[in-house]
């Protein structure tokens, strides 16, 4: 019996509709729930020959972690940190790539009860300092790869709580512990905290901050219980394989790499692929998944992109028996392409910082659809509410929420705050709903379809216009690799449809190629969201883990009008 069944009390399998689901669908846990104790140290206990994770750097090397590996590595680090002083309710800030140390500190620091915040390794000195300070962090564990600890000391005389700095990689840096050091002089025997330092399923566990696309990012409380949301996550959804290989695509600064690296694929028994890479590639990517013989995979629809314009039939991928993604619109052309190179359908997902999986194609019986969400999974309510706070018609766009009335209604997974601070809390949770801040409308069959974030949402000559749409529609014309569709100021309409477009190659952009680029548009979807503006760029600007950034997109144009208008 997996061991995530011990929390649903059923096999995924069991359930014989959505609704069926939705209505028995029940976790129970103790009120001491913890995941390092009740998930990962049972099975290194009970299963403790069964693969976990096998860890590849950039350069070839490979590890294989045991469960029983697991549970005594993560002893080791948890001795380790006590003995600098790390005890229940500290912040740890870890940059920490994708060390395998990363996985082996996160059960550490939940068997001490101290709270995680995940930083990417991209910060600047400035973002270092707010982070810390914000956070009230006392411990930091950086990567010795970069110039992440220069970086961090550069602004040093302004971290306000900060009490000591651990460094990987056998680093040598003034000021800096060597993490790795400590760790193998530690011993791998613990004992699980009781009395006073006993930790509880409602203590805060994670601290995660928001992309902060609107002003300073804010910090998302989770607490012991959000692991257990994951169960939709890995088992549900990625439908990882007992004794399988699961591989997501995210680097450890973001949560994405707690929905796809950790908590619902080990509920499931499945082990992690982690391939410590510094830059994406299409051909190395795909050389993993036949090596290793990949079960179960996600990643963002750019990546799927970037994977098919390679021969991917030519790779044996035999293994694979199941695809997701999430992080932006699916569009209709890579949901094809990947069906025909493989056979298998892609299964979309939403999610925030804040949730976890909320929407998503879950169960055998539910036929993915290009372009859709999927439904709401159990666990949460989830309703698309229109600007009076009721539930818009089926083909009208309203905000995506989440219903939560009460305290023991409050859905596994869902965070606890904002900043820890009730009045910024109460902006995004009131009336008995959590508001995301993404739009999004039900079809006629009832699915969910992403039309964008309220502030990617385009508000032209009284329309608004979803982003995605377009992009969708271009993504089909065969001199488009990608395109950003944004909303450009514009003294008349308030805003113009833009689009940002990156050619195949054989394409050059021209006056000719955007008239007809407008015609397709108009075409193919309602005139008035035809793009009056396209700009031609060799590449659009992304995140590490591949998501485009629209918002730069939109800065830079406000920028540039703003210089004109002056």
């Amino acid at each position: 019996m997996p061991i995530y069944e011990k929390f649903v009390g059923a096999h995924r399998d069991d359930f014989l509709s959505l609704k069926d689901a939705q209505k028995n669908y029940k976790l129970t846990w103790s009120e001491d729930f913890n995941f390092a104790y009740d998930v990962m140290d049972v099975l290194g206990t009970e299963k403790p020959d069964k693969t976990a994770m096998i860890w590849v750097s950039k350069d070839g090397e490979e590890l294989k972690f045991t469960f029983e590996d697991m549970m005594k590595m993560s002893n080791k680090v948890a001795n380790y940190l006590r003995y600098l002083g790390v005890k229940k309710g500290d912040r740890v800030l870890l940059v920490m790539k994708r060390s395998h140390y990363f996985w082996h500190t996160v059960l550490a620091l939940h068997k001490i009860g101290a709270v995680m915040v995940q930083a990417t390794f991209m910060l600047t000195p400035k973002e270092y300092v707010y982070r810390c300070n914000k956070a009230g962090i006392k411990y930091a564990i950086l990567t010795g790869d970069g110039n992440c600890t220069d970086q961090f000391d550069e602004r040093q005389d302004e971290y306000e709580t900060v009490l000591r700095k651990m460094v990987l990689g056998h680093k040598k840096a003034d000021g800096w512990l060597d993490f790795e050091e400590g760790v193998a002089n530690a011993s791998d025997e613990w004992v699980r905290p009781t009395g006073k330092d006993a930790i509880y399923a409602n203590d805060t566990s994670i601290l995660g901050f928001t992309s902060g696309t609107n002003g300073y990012p804010k910090m998302v409380l989770h607490d012991f219980r959000y692991p257990l949301g994951h169960i939709m996550t890995g088992v549900f959804w990625h439908r990882v394989v007992d004794g399988g290989l699961h591989f997501t695509i995210s680097d450890t600064g973001w949560l994405k790499s707690l929905w796809g690296k950790m908590y619902g694929q080990w509920f499931g028994e499945s082990a992690v692929l982690v391939y410590d890479f510094d830059k994406f590639d299409a051909v190395d990517i795909l050389e993993k998944l036949e090596k290793y013989r990949v079960t179960t995979f996600c990643v963002p629809p750019t990546m799927y992109r970037l994977l098919l314009q390679q021969d991917v039939k030519k790779y044996d991928l035999s293994a694979l028996t199941h695809c997701c993604t999430a992080g932006e619109a699916l569009s209709p052309e890579i949901f094809n392409n990947w069906k025909e190179a493989t056979g298998l359908e892609l299964h979309e997902g939403f999610g925030q910082t804040e949730t976890t999986l909320c929407i998503a194609t879950i169960y055998p019986w539910t036929k993915p659809v290009p372009g859709a969400m999927g439904l709401p999974v159990p666990g949460f309510d989830v309703h698309i509410l229109d600007e009076e706070g009721e539930n818009a018609a089926h083909g009208s766009n309203g905000e995506i929420c989440i219903r939560t009335l009460s305290a023991d209604r409050h859905p596994c997974g869902l965070m606890r705050s904002y900043n820890a601070n009730s009045e910024d809390t109460e902006r995004a949770i009131y009336r008995g709903y959590y508001h995301t801040g993404d739009v999004a409308y039900r079809d006629e069959f009832g699915l969910f379809r992403y039309v964008g974030r309220n502030d990617d949402v385009i508000k032209s000559s009284g329309y608004r216009i979803s982003p995605f749409e377009i992009e969708s529609v271009m993504l089909e014309h065969p001199a488009v690799f990608e395109v950003a569709v944004t909303g450009v100021p514009d003294p008349v309409r308030g805003f113009a449809v833009k689009a940002t477009v990156a050619l195949k190659d054989g394409y050059v952009g021209s006056d000719e190629l955007t008239k007809e680029l407008q015609t397709y548009v108009k075409k193919n979807t309602a005139p008035y969201k035809y793009p009056r503006v396209i700009e031609y760029v060799a590449a659009l600007p992304k995140t590490f883990n591949g998501k485009i950034r629209r918002v730069e997109i939109r800065n830079n144009d406000k920028q540039k009008y703003d210089e004109n208008n002056k």
